[in-house]
């Protein structure tokens, strides 16, 4: 029974870094349209800043929601700006849909409860298609 129960623990770990590599891969893969940035807003002078907690108290994991967090919220200012509502709706979901993809990424990365990790994957693969399609919308719809 103890050979059983190690090899039903390998191969649980086994399929969760079979999962990994394409989780962490998604949002590298799904890059912010260029149609949904904004000329006349220059986000590199943006911070989000950390809530008034010291970025050195925070754990490997805080750090890394933080970091995807910052992203999505530049993206999501970006494509807010722009001046057609259809637009900027479309792209602030996207840039909202990349912080999901992020969020569940860390989730893969650092947490431990298979349900919740399980939950984080099925966030990816339903994100990816859903920035998919309203990527092609925008690239159709803005000049």
């Amino acid at each position: 029974m103890k050979t059983f129960t190690k090899l039903a623990l390998c191969t649980a770990v086994a399929a969760g870094f079979a999962i990994l590599p394409s989780a962490v891969s998604a949002q590298s893969t799904t890059a912010y349209p260029e149609k949904c940035k904004s000329e006349d807003m220059d986000m590199s002078k943006a911070d989000m800043p950390s809530g008034g907690m010291p970025m050195g108290d925070m754990t490997d994991y805080q750090k890394a929601s933080m970091d995807g967090m910052k992203g999505m919220h530049m993206n999501m200012m970006q494509g807010m700006m722009k001046k057609d509502p259809d637009v900027s709706f479309v792209c602030g979901m996207i840039a909202h849909h990349m912080g999901a993809i992020s969020m569940s990424e860390v989730e893969l990365k650092y947490g431990d409860n298979e349900e919740a990790k399980q939950m984080a994957q099925k966030v990816i693969e339903a994100q990816k298609k859903e920035i998919e399609e309203m990527s092609k919308w925008v690239d159709k719809e803005v000049k």
